[in-house]
C-alpha cells in the first residue's frame, strides 16, 4: 500500500515520514508540503533534504490564498509571535482550516497517484489547542473525503495520543533522533533544530526533549 505524508520540515511531520517508510516501506511513501506564505517557510527546505536524502518524491504546493483569508502571526509577519500561550484563548499562530485544507488537497494529490494512505503529524495529547488537530476532526475529515470523493482513504496519525516526550522516543525506536534533533525546522520564527527558545513551538519541543531525556 502506498502513503502520502504532509510534511512541514518540523519535528512531528518528520518522524512520521520515517514512521511511514518503516511501515509501508521505501518506494511506497511520497510527501507533499504547502507553501502558503508561512514566516518559517524555509521548513520546506529542510523537508526537501530530508526526502532527497531518503529517495521520497517530495511536491510543495503554493498555498497564498490561506494568507488572504486568516489573520494570524504566521503569515501576518507585522503580528509578533506569541511567547506562551494565552490561557483560555487559542494562540495567535492558529491558521484557520489550515489541516482542513492540507488534508483536502492531500487528498485529491492521492486520488490521482493510486494512494489510499494519508499521514498527518496532528496529535490531541500534547498540542496547542487547535481545534483541526483533534483526532474527532480527523475522523469526521477521513469521512468526509471518503463520501465527497468516493474513494477509500486511509488516514493515519501516529502522534495523536503522543506527548511530545514520547514523540522524542519513537524518533529514537526509528533510530532517526539525530536527524530529528538537528534537521527539522518546528521553530515559528524560522530557527532550525532547537529553534528561538521563545515562540510556544519551540517551548513544546523544548519541554518534551527534556521530558524524554529524563526518562531514558
Amino acid at each position: 500500500m502506498k502513503a502520502l505524508v504532509i510534511l512541514s520540515g518540523g519535528q512531528d511531520s518528520t518522524t512520521c515520514l520515517f514512521w511511514a517508510l518503516e511501515r509501508y516501506g521505501a518506494g511506497n511513501v511520497c510527501a507533499i508540503g504547502y507553501d502558503y506564505n508561512q514566516r518559517h517557510k524555509t521548513e520546506l527546505d529542510f523537508a526537501k533534504r530530508i526526502c532527497d536524502a531518503n529517495n521520497v518524491p517530495f511536491t510543495v504546493l503554493q498555498l497564498p490564498v490561506i494568507a488572504e483569508l486568516t489573520n494570524n502571526a504566521l503569515t501576518n509577519p507585522a503580528i509578533a509571535v506569541d511567547e506562551q500561550k494565552p490561557n483560555e484563548t487559542l494562540p495567535n499562530t492558529l491558521v484557520e482550516g489550515r489541516n482542513l485544507l492540507f488534508l483536502t488537497y492531500a487528498a485529491i494529490y492521492a486520488k490521482t497517484r493510486n494512494i489510499r494512505v494519508l499521514v498527518t503529524g496532528v496529535s490531541e495529547a500534547d498540542f496547542s489547542g487547535y481545534p483541526d488537530c483533534r483526532d474527532i476532526f480527523i475522523k469526521s475529515c477521513n469521512t468526509t473525503l471518503n463520501l465527497g470523493m468516493d474513494y477509500p482513504f486511509i488516514v493515519e496519525t501516529p502522534l495523536m495520543w503522543l506527548t511530545k516526550a514520547e514523540v522524542w522516543k519513537l524518533s529514537q525506536t526509528l533510530g532517526v533522533l539525530e536527524i530529528i534533533c538537528t534537521q527539522t525546522l518546528t521553530c515559528y520564527n524560522g530557527i532550525v533544530g532547537d529553534g528561538c527558545g521563545n515562540c510556544p513551538a519551540c517551548h513544546l519541543r523544548k519541554k518534551g526533549y527534556e521530558e524524554f531525556i529524563c526518562t531514558k
